[in-house]
């Protein structure tokens, strides 16, 4: 007998258990409340099951586009759903699943969170770069939304530019521990010259990129990046040494402090101490085992968003940790409020 199911059901069955297992609370002994416990987990998954179905939409081109739990629902993820990765599959030879917010946020998780539960694993990383963000990396001038950019960005610096490419290349090599090809696509305005498009490609692949490709699908569509395509397809093609960067039966603090330094680049971490209670209740609550969603600014590969470049010589302060049991992750929380600088 063979029984077949699609993938929208499937997930359902993956959503009920995971709102089963949902903690809400302790009871009067310190023990965990899920929802399970409290009876109301079916109910739970038949208010939630609508949220199941991707948003299918399209391209200017045509190129069908899933909109699924990301990557933005959730800025401390950032990443797609494996629902909306697997209906891709089924309709292209290539998926490009992003994963928001760069390599230190977004693809760290992807790798050690969501290809632990999706069993899929990517060919290749696409790092996505801009002159103008580099440059501002690199000591630019401050960037006021609304306000004019200031000259740096629109005319040719290439000393800023190489300053700032450290974080670039610290990008790639994030990408690379995990043992991904990587191709860097340089998202070009059209104030960018030549000679920094030029700049950005030789740091890129001396960091270690496959490739590093200028795209201007902005303006010409399509045709704008048929050469980003092409060296995507030619890394895909190359050997994939993929692994994990931490092991799931290590300890809490031991999976933050891995993250913290190969990721971030910082000096070790600094656990303030109601996130010391917190490990402890909830390693001994039996949610030592679950993998790191760690949350953090954007604006810098450390938590501080004014340090910007390649940031050495700091520690992660580590405030809050909230288990999201149902997810099947641990969130470390550090108070800096994300802003949104358009670069």
């Amino acid at each position: 007998m063979v029984l077949h199911h699609s993938p929208v059901a499937l997930h359902g069955l993956v959503l009920r258990l995971r709102a089963g297992r949902t903690v809400i609370g302790t009871n009067k002994d310190g023990k965990p409340i899920s929802l399970d416990d409290l009876e109301v987990a079916g109910a739970v998954t038949v208010i939630m099951k609508d949220a199941l179905h991707p948003n299918l939409l399209q391209t200017l081109e045509g190129q069908p586009a899933f909109v699924h739990a990301g990557p933005f629902a959730n800025i401390a993820h950032g990443n797609s759903s494996i629902l909306a990765d697997r209906l891709a599959l089924k309709l292209g030879d290539y998926v490009v699943s992003e994963s928001g917010f760069g390599a230190d946020i977004g693809m760290e998780k992807f790798f050690n969170i969501k290809c632990r539960y999706s069993g899929l694993i990517p060919n290749t990383v696409v790092l996505v770069a801009t002159i103008r963000a580099l440059k501002m990396h690199g000591g630019g001038p401050k960037v006021t939304p609304g306000a004019p950019l200031d000259k740096a960005y629109t005319t040719e610096n290439l000393e800023l530019l190489e300053k700032g490419s450290a974080n670039m290349a610290h990008h790639i090599k994030i990408a690379r521990k995990f043992g991904v090809p990587v191709v860097v696509a340089v998202n070009r305005f059209s104030s960018d010259t030549d000679a920094e498009i030029a700049l950005v490609k030789r740091i890129a692949e001396a960091a270690g990129a496959e490739a590093a490709v200028m795209s201007d699908h902005w303006a010409s569509g399509g045709a704008g990046a048929i050469e980003l395509a092409e060296a995507v397809i030619a890394a895909c093609e190359k050997p994939s040494n993929f692994k994990f960067l931490y092991e799931l039966d290590l300890p809490l603090k031991q999976k933050i402090e891995i993250i913290a330094r190969e990721v971030y680049g910082a000096d070790g971490v600094a656990f303030e101490p109601l996130a010391e209670q917190q490990i402890a209740f909830y390693e001994q609550s039996g949610f030592g085992k679950l993998p790191i969603c760690m949350a953090k600014t954007h604006l810098s590969l450390s938590h501080d968003p004014t340090l910007k470049g390649r940031p050495r010589g700091f520690r992660v302060p580590i405030r809050d940790i909230r288990p999201a049991t149902g997810a099947g992750s641990v969130s470390y929380t550090h108070l800096t409020l994300p802003t949104i600088t358009p670069v």
